[in-house]
């Protein structure tokens, strides 16, 4: 499928790569919201994950489900700091004071959400306005930043609020219209606070018919007239006329008649039925399924494919029509229905996965915890407006006679290329076309906006301000360390005098330059202002350098006293405390060899792009001073003595040993800096059958990447033995002598989830 830009997508992918504001992307149905979306990766310098309000919605965003990256409860949310029992004893009611105690988030999330610049929210239109304020007081929280609505951290909304909207109970509205005048997104307190820039994409891809485009319009606001219900109505045909019709889907209402129509079609079918069964690895939760578990197919079904051919070659694509041929031994084969061609299937992959801060690198990755492997398709003979979203077809019967929700008869008519490819089987009346008027009202006043191009412009230079106080301030560096000393005062108290004065003399560092950063800001702030520009680029290079230096030796310093205290057991408290400072520390590295780059491009209008060479190197920074520290820290004599590095807080107290699996750390850290598992054993003097142990152990736990050892062919060919002998690696060994060393099949079943190292 062709990728297109449009002047409104380079102005989106501007906004979000340069300025900070809430953006709202929104278009109507195929105007390219989720092409820019897909393309978002390469287009951005921000770190950014991906949420969607459901499960299926984040499936197809490539990203996570809200609630399950923000640890949030099910429920409604009250933006108050009172406790949830002020407001009746209805369950199922949180507040920020009960987010905070009673729902905190674990570490990982908070690593994540500490990490992030952009926050990406695909299918708006279903997301709640008291769920946004939800993820609002998260990020603050986590942020440390209450001044700034997100923490400070860009949200980008994508979605059309023509389509389906957010649901709520009416003994839930009770107690959300003393806060909220609907539940669209856009009624959430944290958008007051920022407002918001309205985009719309404004060219459309899916339908090129001028008519059918201007109907489409009239019925998303509201303002259809006779004429345009006369042209749809032209389309009707009788139940015998529609009987006829091959490789024509339905979209109809409600899922009892979608699936009610699918079995009774299929049933029809005289040819034996055929199961297929989903192989469903690690942790891929039922409500995610984008299939059913199990797929009941015959030759002649009529089916269409639910997900785009990721072999790049482009045979298929989300909502193309398709009849089974024949099954067999051979596999399934299907005629397409647009151009007649003979295909096999084969099956696809859907990932569910996860946000993780790299535990070497420091980097924001993306986790893969479970998968679903199914056929791409489905029973296609009818499906509901809500599963049509996002699809294109050619030809479809229309049945909206009971729509029940605003927007659903322009929904389904919108999927459509074309009112050539238009069949309605009940015709289209009045009192069935109606939009939410609050989001009317909503889109009207969006007229008001001033110019895109103005707003650009102003904020920009609202970021560019932000950029200069922000990446030279050290306040959130020295706040996390006072609130580091106070959370860990009591819980560990050390014996050795270096370690007792590791955080405090971070703090006298930081300190110690508090004067200087307010004084370099207020230069770089003046010069902003003067327009001298030059003269602003010249002295943000001198402090990109100054600075750099300062952070990689308070860098430095850090990661030696972390490489001391991971010596001693019962510290994973504090170190993981001590991980939250790093971040913080790398991050603000990457922001100032960042930040000359930015304003640069931002005030000569050049594009920014993706800048991925900065937090590369930062990383591998990161992991040379991690290994010079830990080098240091196993060499000290200090620890050659009988002792522990802490106070034992009585004599009855538990003892401190050194930490276990300190081996394998060597071995994991080794290979994260890039040597192989030849070098590794050269230099560590072990056998390379007992690295290779180590390495399954570490892609056991996720901490290693098999791929950095290990080619994709060779893992294919390794995992199809395992699958043969059902993970048996003794009767590998013993069955097909000389293929694989045990290491290397220890390592495959590591990665294939079959093996405990």
């Amino acid at each position: 499928m062709e990728t297109q830009i449009t002047d409104r997508l380079e102005l989106a992918a501007h906004f979000v790569n340069s300025t900070n504001n809430p953006i709202f992307l929104t278009g109507k149905a195929g105007t390219g919201k989720t092409t820019f979306l897909r393309n978002l990766a390469s287009l951005t310098h921000k770190q950014f994950v991906i949420v969607a309000p459901t499960g299926i919605a984040a499936l197809h965003a490539k990203g996570v489900t809200i609630h399950s990256q923000f640890l949030l409860p099910l429920g409604s949310f009250l933006p108050t700091k009172e406790p949830e029992g002020n407001f009746g004893n209805q369950g199922n009611i949180f507040t920020q004071f009960s987010l905070s105690r009673k729902h905190p988030l674990n570490g990982g999330r908070k690593q994540v959400l500490g990490s992030i610049d952009l926050l990406i929210i695909d299918e708006v239109s279903m997301l709640r306005a008291d769920i946004l304020d939800a993820i609002d007081f998260r990020l603050k929280s986590v942020k440390g930043n209450f001044k700034e609505p997100f923490g400070g951290v860009q949200v980008l909304m994508i979605g059309d609020l023509f389509q389906l909207p957010p649901i709520v109970r009416e003994n839930e509205w009770e107690i959300l219209s003393k806060f909220y005048n609907s539940m669209h997104f856009f009624e959430a307190h944290a958008l007051r606070e920022s407002g918001m820039v309205y985009l719309e994409l404004d060219k459309i891809f899916r339908q090129k018919d001028e008519v059918f485009i201007n109907i489409l319009n009239h019925l998303r606001d509201n303002c259809a007239n006779e004429e345009d219900i006369k042209i749809l109505n032209k389309h009707f045909k009788t139940e015998e006329e529609i009987k006829n019709l091959e490789d024509t889907i339905i979209i109809t209402t409600h899922n009892f008649k979608a699936d009610a129509h699918n079995q009774k079609e299929l049933q029809a079918l005289k040819s034996p039925s055929h199961f297929f069964q989903a192989i469903i690895e690690k942790d891929f939760p039922e409500h995610l399924y984008p299939l059913p578990k199990t797929l009941e197919l015959k030759e002649g079904a009529q089916i269409m494919f639910i997900k785009n051919d990721s072999s790049g070659n482009g045979e298929y694509y989300n909502g193309k029509m398709a009849k089974i041929k024949t099954i067999d031994e051979e596999g399934i084969q299907v005629i397409m229905a647009e151009n007649k061609v003979l295909y096999t299937l084969k099956r696809e992959v859907w990932e569910n996965k996860r946000y993780v801060v790299n535990e070497s690198t420091k980097e924001l990755e993306e986790e893969i915890i479970g998968s679903f492997e199914q056929y791409p398709i489905k029973l296609a003979w009818a499906v509901t407006v809500h599963k049509s979203q996002g699809l294109t077809f050619d030809r479809a019967i229309i049945d909206v006679g009971q729509a029940f929700a605003p927007g659903q008869v322009y929904v389904a008519l919108s999927r459509l290329r074309g009112l050539e490819g238009l069949i309605l089987r009940t015709r289209i009346q009045n009192n069935i076309i109606y939009s939410d008027h609050q989001v009317v009202n909503f889109t009207q006043k969006t007229a008001f906006q001033e110019p895109l191009e103005t707003l650009l412009e102003k904020h920009q230079r609202r970021y560019v301000e932000k950029l200069l106080l922000e990446t030279f301030s050290l306040d959130g560096l020295f706040k996390a360390l006072i609130n580091f000393n106070k959370e860990n005062e009591s819980s560990l108290e050390f014996e050795d005098e270096e370690m007792k004065q590791a955080i405090p003399k971070l703090l006298e560092n930081l300190n110690a330059e508090t004067e200087n950063t307010l004084k370099f800001q207020r230069q770089l702030i003046q010069l902003l202002f003067a327009k001298d520009e030059d003269k602003l680029l010249e002295r943000l290079e001198k402090g990109t350098i100054y600075y750099s230096e300062f952070l990689e030796k308070q860098l430095t310093h850090l990661l030696g006293h972390a490489a001391e205290v991971e010596r001693f057991s019962k510290t994973k408290k504090y170190l993981e405390s001590l991980a939250q400072i790093e971040l913080q520390l790398l991050r603000k590295l990457t922001q100032i060899k960042k930040v000359s780059i930015l304003v640069s491009c931002i005030l000569q209008g050049k594009e920014i792009g993706k800048l991925d060479r900065i937090p590369i190197e930062t990383s591998q920074l990161r992991l040379k001073l991690a290994k010079e520290a830990k080098e240091n820290a196993l060499s000290n004599p200090k620890f050659s003595k009988n002792r522990t590095g802490k106070k034992k807080k009585s004599e009855d107290g538990p003892s401190l040993k050194r930490v276990k699996g300190e081996t394998y750390e060597i071995t994991f850290e080794m290979s994260d800096f890039g040597a192989s598992i030849e070098e590794i054993a050269i230099q560590r003097g072990l056998a390379e059958s007992t690295i290779k142990g180590h390495l399954a152990k570490g892609i056991q736990e996720g901490r290693i990447s098999l791929f950095t050892h290990m080619d994709e062919a060779t893992y294919q060919k390794v995992a199809e033995l395992i699958k043969k002998y059902d993970a048996d690696l003794a009767m590998i060994r013993q069955e097909e002598p000389g293929t694989y060393d045990f290491g290397t099949l220890k390592m495959v079943a590591a990665h294939m989830g079959l093996h405990k190292s």
